[in-house]
């Protein structure tokens, strides 16, 4: 089972021995960030430091000045990682270890363009602006994510690439000593407050048929019950409804029809973005450039992981990274809805409740949830090709990853339809955890011959 580990150019960058390392865990690839927000990342192994600061989001190689030139919104560069081009750096050390590399592309979410350029950002129902997070329905920020895109994902050496935050972003964000925890939110209010009031999206819903001010005071109405202790509301009874249950809160709580028009202009904006940026990554890349999306199979959620409909996002990419960390009914929630969408029977078939309105999501079949069987190989054929389904998990125990249980978890994804693996994160992880890794892989090595193929 093809498998990639992520990776940041300063896990390489000046230390000879990282390539070699990562090679010998069995992994096929590195997704390697060429754009990436802010963060405070250890490198366990490093033999010239410990703690890298990102301070801001940057592009880790040197953004063209033709390309930018004159432009509001732009990309920052770095000086975190030495050296003018820390990931070609990286991307050819990887190369001589044997390691096909692909780009990691994080897009929407970057707290230093929200900071120079507040108009552009996602405001709430109370006016609060979200730094972290531009507003995507912006024409002038899909213009930049666009680019962007294009740029950072097509570098020297990639065989692909994987977009990151290519939609929405909310309000949940790993934030420096974050205090937002004090009310537990629903998935329901987490959607409530990431909905968008900016002038843009405002225009919008009033073009759709609502006056934003009475959007407004709808979502703010809604969201009151979770400010109030010891009083519940329809958003409180998700229970063990997953995606579905959070978007019947939606309604619930705001009405069909007006949660119609939400999901009608978010949906909208963010189809529009992805079509355009990986349109752009292919005109920008020679035959045969792989270009995934990190995404989720709940259109309305938010985040590094953005919600999509399966069936759109299939039909224009080259397949999807999924998170899978989690029990094994979250794996076949996530996996389910993208596994049943394939081409008139092609492919191999896993498990799970399809999704024919590509419209509400629809929680995944017990057939999924027990694993049906399949061939670790097995692919989901969308149009012409077959569609990627990477299931990602976490192998960083102080993470709250299973590196100890990867060779399990991995057959039941791929039980489940997952057609390769993705692991975060080759550079965070302890020396143990990188040795549990290995051993996991060997195993499914082993065990590739004995699946029974579609």
């Amino acid at each position: 089972m093809r498998t990639a580990a992520f990776l940041y150019p300063w896990d390489v960058v000046g230390d000879p021995a990282a390539a070699d390392r990562l090679a010998g865990l069995g992994i096929q690839q590195v997704t390697l960030a060429s754009a990436y927000h802010s963060t405070r990342a250890l490198t366990p192994r490093h033999p010239r430091h410990r703690i890298v600061t990102a301070r801001h989001s940057a592009v880790l190689y040197p953004p063209d000045p033709a390309r930018w030139a004159g432009r509001a919104l732009r990309p920052a560069t770095q000086d975190w990682t030495a050296g003018p081009d820390p990931f070609g750096a990286a991307a050819r050390a990887l190369a001589a270890a044997g390691l096909e590399v692909h780009t990691w592309v994080v897009l929407a979410h970057n707290s230093r363009l929200g900071a120079e350029h507040p108009a552009v950002v996602v405001r709430n129902a109370y006016g609060d602006p979200y730094p972290w997070a531009p507003c995507i329905a912006r024409p002038e920020v899909r213009e930049y994510l666009v680019d962007l895109a294009a740029e950072a994902a097509v570098r020297p050496g990639a065989a692909g690439t994987e977009l990151e935050s290519c939609g929405w972003y909310g309000l949940a964000h790993l934030h420096a000593h974050d205090k937002t925890g004090g009310v537990p939110l629903t998935g329901a209010a987490q959607y409530l407050m990431s909905v968008c009031f900016c002038t843009v999206c405002a225009v919008g819903y009033t073009r759709l048929g609502v006056p934003a001010q009475e959007v407004r005071a709808a979502v703010v109405r809604a969201l009151e019950p979770q400010w109030s202790a010891g009083r519940a509301g329809p958003g409180d009874r998700e229970g063990a409804g997953g995606r579905d249950g959070e978007w019947a809160a939606v309604e619930e709580l705001l009405g069909a029809e007006l949660a119609g028009l939400l999901r009608s202009w978010r949906d909208g904006a963010a189809r529009t973005l992805q079509r355009a940026a990986v349109r752009a990554v292919r005109d920008a890349a020679a035959d045969g450039f792989r270009v995934l999306l990190h995404a989720d199979p709940a259109a309305h959620r938010c985040g590094a992981n953005v919600g999509v409909d399966p069936a759109d996002v299939l039909a224009h990419a080259d397949g999807v990274v999924l998170p899978c960390t989690g029990d094994a009914a979250a794996r076949a929630d996530v996996l389910g809805p993208f596994a049943d969408r394939r081409d008139g029977g092609a492919g191999c078939r896993a498990g799970g409740a399809g999704r024919p309105d590509g419209g509400a999501d629809r929680p995944a079949g017990a057939a999924a949830a027990a694993g049906a069987s399949v061939t670790t190989g097995a692919s989901v054929t969308t149009g012409d090709s077959a569609a990627t389904i990477a299931a990602n998990f976490t192998v960083v125990s102080g993470l709250g990853g299973s590196p100890g249980t990867l060779a399990a978890d991995a057959a039941h994804a791929a039980s489940l339809g997952a057609t390769e693996l993705r692991l975060y994160h080759a550079g965070l992880a302890s020396d143990r955890d990188l040795a549990a890794v290995g051993d996991a892989l060997r195993e499914i090595g082993d065990n590739s011959g004995k699946r029974t193929a579609c």
